[in-house]
């Protein structure tokens, strides 16, 4: 009986342990410019006498899209046909060809009900006089809708007023899972290593290229922004986040909020569960 006792409570203790293992885990990718013009800070930025590039990769898969910023006192004029997302040696397009559609639409209800009734009277089953009244109703709902639509081309050339900026985006970095037997793919807290790289060694290199001009012009200037994938680390749950008090104008929260630890512009990660595998790496 003691040993039936014991193995049951051994099976109750494994379930609750089980059930509280963390199943989300999270690999985050730390990058690099290959050029050494590009500065660190709460973007990554490149900047030439006209324009300036700003790059904030943090997001789930890393967001290659950027920020252009017309330094110039005329029109800069993007070249989407002539830009790309290149990676690992294979371009990608900016420019698709596509035709957006944009539908608005709006209905109303309306309804209409008449009654009308009358005394009837006559003679019930026990051969008694009795008058009733009855009564007959109808209604009528009548719905109307009118709406319209419509479509336009995507744009080969963005136009970049005086000082504004506009927003490009349109790719993830990677949404594949990187494994490695220096590794461990469900990682505990003290398991929790990280995998670096050099340029000729990583499994990404990634970049865009853009070709812009100043004012309406055949001449096109080009560069290239140019990143690698420097580090790979994976981490659980619990080591992604943090949990503090919001505070404005010097009153705080009454609960907590969770918050990416360590956030920066040249990082980001893709998130993965834990399933049936019994994967070590």
């Amino acid at each position: 009986m003691k040993t039936k006792l014991n193995l049951i409570s051994t099976a109750i203790i494994a379930v609750l342990l089980t059930s509280c293992a963390t199943t989300s885990f999270y690999q985050v990718y730390k990058a690099v410019p290959t050029d050494k013009s590009i500065k660190t800070d709460n973007y990554l930025i490149y900047e030439d006498d006209n324009c300036k590039i700003s790059y904030d990769f943090w997001g789930e898969g890393g967001n290659i899209g950027f920020y252009i910023y017309n330094k110039t006192v005329e029109n800069i004029y993007l070249d989407l046909e002539q830009s790309f997302f290149v990676l690992n040696g294979i371009a990608y397009d900016y420019y698709k060809n596509r035709v957006y559609t944009h539908s608005t639409s709006s209905g109303a209800t309306s309804s209409k009900a008449t009654t009308a009734s009358k005394s009837v009277t006559g003679f019930n089953y026990l051969d008694l006089l009795q008058t009733n009244r009855i009564q007959a109703s109808n209604s009528i709902g009548v719905m109307t809708s009118s709406g319209f639509s419509i479509s336009y081309n995507e744009e080969k050339v963005i136009c970049i007023p005086s000082k504004t900026s506009k927003i490009i985006s349109e790719y993830n970095i990677n949404e594949s899972l990187f494994r490695d037997c220096d590794l461990f793919k469900y990682p505990t807290k003290k398991q929790i290593k990280s995998k670096m790289f050099s340029k000729e060694q990583s499994p990404l290199v990634f970049s865009n290229r853009i070709a812009y001009s100043i004012g309406q012009t055949d001449n096109l200037i080009k560069f290239e922004n140019e990143f690698y994938v420097t580090e790979i680390s994976n981490y659980p749950e619990s080591e992604m986040f943090e949990s503090k008090y919001d505070e404005y104008c010097g009153q705080k929260s009454m609960t907590m909020t969770k918050y990416f630890k360590n956030v920066s512009a040249d990082k980001f990660y893709i998130k993965y569960s834990k399933g049936q595998d019994t994967w070590k790496h």
